[in-house]
């Protein structure tokens, strides 16, 4: 398997998609540097993360990244019934309760 950014969880099966570009940090200020597309997916796994682009990073990419954690669901590589509100996406929480 390749080598693959820090972002990115063990039991995710997908390959980085572009550079590391951005660093994650949760609410304690533990973070993990990422490409894009594992960064989206650790910040939409995190209560309180925040995401930073890496001085070198393409312009963007900290905004795209939070944009795609907002509609990603919380260790979304996981199979299963989700409708529980933890296993949501934020923007998927945000519809159920605009109703």
């Amino acid at each position: 398997m390749d080598r693959r950014c820090p972002a990115a969880h063990p039991d995710d099966p997908t390959p980085c998609v572009g550079p590391v570009a951005v660093t994650v940090l949760d609410a304690l200020n533990a973070g993990a540097d990422g490409c894009e597309q594992h960064a989206a997916r650790l910040l939409a796994s995190l209560d309180g993360g925040r995401v930073y682009a890496l001085p070198d990073a393409p312009a963007g990419a900290a905004i795209r990244t939070f944009t795609a954690a907002d509609g990603t669901r919380p260790f979304c590589w996981v199979d299963g019934p989700r409708t529980g509100p933890s296993q949501l996406s934020r923007a998927e929480n945000r519809a159920r309760h605009s109703r």
